[in-house]
Formats: structure tokens, C-alpha cells, sequence
């Protein structure tokens, strides 16, 4: 089987349908979303819309977790805060009801999706070295394979004793490895591989967007510049 797996999206629907596309162009059987659909872009229910349309399974990330009341806006900078309220704004009572259900982590067949760390998840720490996933890796069961988001930076994380994984999938709508390019990644279950995968999208139309709502300039410029 074939998994397409997204995440931090972050309201940004012209690469999130750039990427959706290329995953359908690839016959992926299933699509997997790590959270943060919300935060930062100008369209949030288009973006939840085709989650809920196209996701098999979902999780929770920080920036949902803030819209529906789970996580404090304090701990977020004041861009993020400035994103948040205006999303809360604009989101519809259905998809905020859809946000108010999504779980935290899902497990199935020697895979977890969660959006920050297997350890402690709504605690929306980092791992962004080895030395920090190894604090993660006893979380996992033996010959399992955890797929993060959170950081917005492809990372893979291995514990060679027993197999176990930690894939940082990087983020669909707001890239921070210095490439602007959509990222998501493919991951077969009989190979036990996974493929990052990158797509150019319309940038600029989503920083029009951006604009247009009234957003702060910074979330239009950073993503031309993949950071």
C-alpha cells in the first residue's frame, strides 16, 4: 500500500492542491494529514474542506489545537496569534466542529502519526536533531515508524537496534528548509520506503491572498523564500 502523508499545510490551498494532485498522479491508496491545516494562509475552510474530503486519518496539530480552544494563543509569536484570530474569524461552525474531533495521535500497523513527538504530543515540543529524537524513540514499539510535522523541515531520525523511525514529512504550505516548494511525502508499506516529494505551486497567488485578508506582510514574504 501506498500512503500519501501531508501536513502544515497552514491554510495555503494552492499548494495544497498542487500536491494533492501529484499524489492522486502517483495512485497513492490512502492520504494521511498531520495537522496544523489552519495558521498563517488566507484559506482555511477550502484547506480543512479537502482534508476532510481526501484524508483517511488526521491528527491534531498545534495551530488546530489553538483555533478550538485546546492550546493557549499566548504560547505562539505574535504572527501566529495575529493568523489565529483571524482564522477564528473566518472559519465556519462545521469545519470548527470537524477540528474539535480530531485525535491527537492514530496508530495502525506499526505506524503513529502525530504532529509534534510520540512523547508527550500535545506538549508541541521539536525534534529537530538526532539527539532529540533519541528522547522519542522508546515512545515508539519496536519496528515502528513515527511520522512528525511541526518543524516545517524533512528530517529522518533512525534507532538501528530495533528499527525504528522518525520521518519528518515538511510542511505542504509554508516550506522552512529553504526551498519554497510544496513538500510532502509518499511512504510504501510493503518497502518500507519513503519519498519526499516537492512540487512548485503559485506562490504568488497565495501571498495575494495573504495580503488581501490583511495578514502580516511576513507571512506573504516568507514564502518565497522557503523559511
Amino acid at each position: 500500500m501506498r500512503i500519501g502523508i501531508i501536513s502544515d499545510i497552514h491554510g495555503n490551498l494552492e499548494a495544497l492542491d498542487t500536491v494533492l494532485r501529484r499524489l492522486a498522479a502517483a495512485r497513492v491508496d490512502r492520504v494521511y494529514c498531520l495537522g496544523d491545516i489552519v495558521g498563517y494562509g488566507a484559506d482555511p475552510n477550502a484547506c480543512i474542506e479537502r482534508v476532510r474530503s481526501v484524508a483517511q486519518a488526521t491528527v491534531l496539530g498545534n495551530h488546530d489545537a489553538a483555533l478550538t480552544g485546546h492550546t493557549p494563543v499566548a504560547y505562539f509569536n505574535s504572527y501566529a496569534r495575529t493568523a489565529i484570530e483571524w482564522t477564528s474569524r473566518m472559519v465556519s461552525a462545521e469545519n470548527l466542529a470537524w477540528l474539535k474531533q480530531i485525535p491527537l495521535t492514530h496508530m495502525e500497523d506499526g505506524i503513529l502519526l502525530v504532529h509534534a513527538t510520540p512523547k508527550d504530543p500535545a506538549a508541541w515540543n521539536y525534534i529537530h536533531d538526532p539527539a532529540e529524537a533519541a528522547v522519542h524513540f522508546p515512545y515508539l514499539a519496536e519496528y515502528s515508524t513515527a511520522f512528525i510535522g511541526h518543524s516545517h523541515v524533512p528530517a529522518r531520525y533512525e534507532e538501528r537496534a530495533q528499527g525504528k523511525l522518525i520521518i519528518n514529512v515538511g510542511s505542504v504550505g509554508q516550506p522552512r528548509d529553504r526551498d519554497a516548494r510544496a513538500c510532502c511525502g509518499c511512504y510504501d508499506t510493503e518497502t518500507g520506503t519513503f519519498e519526499w516529494i516537492r512540487e512548485v505551486y503559485d506562490i504568488q497567488e497565495s501571498a495575494r491572498k495573504i495580503r488581501a485578508a490583511d495578514l502580516p506582510e511576513y507571512l506573504a514574504v516568507r514564502l518565497f523564500l522557503g523559511m
